[in-house]
């Protein structure tokens, strides 16, 4: 099933505005989670945001603190990552950053705002 993800990294990326990352719906989202194993799913909103409702399992690294440096969170470069954030903008921005510092399996999904999901809380 990673082929099927490597797949479609290869015939979406690029899309949006000069992404480096694959933008799916969140309905692509989950059916690319049941079809692919060792994935991360990352929330980039802020730690106050994530403990009030984040989706289970997911691991928090707010956008503002992604810059220049690796992320010891994130030690697999070319791991499946999921993004997302609250509306889409900040996942967007995200996703950006970590193509540049050399992630390679990128695939932002946009808000929880449209998550059907289970919702965790802290």
């Amino acid at each position: 099933m990673l082929a099927l993800v490597a797949a479609l990294m290869i015939l979406t990326t690029g899309c949006g505005a000069g992404a480096d990352y694959q933008q799916v719906s969140t309905a692509e989202a989950v059916e690319m989670m049941a079809e692919t194993t060792d994935y991360i799913i990352l929330d980039v909103r802020t730690p106050a945001e994530y403990e009030s409702g984040h989706i289970p399992g997911a691991i928090n690294v707010a956008n503002e603190t992604i810059g220049s440096k690796d992320i010891e969170e994130l030690p697999d470069k070319d791991q499946v990552i999921f993004v997302y954030c609250r509306s889409g903008n900040r996942s967007k921005e995200a996703s950006a950053k970590l193509t540049k510092l050399g992630y390679t399996n990128i695939v932002e999904f946009g808000g929880i705002n449209n998550w059907e999901g289970e919702i965790e809380t802290e």
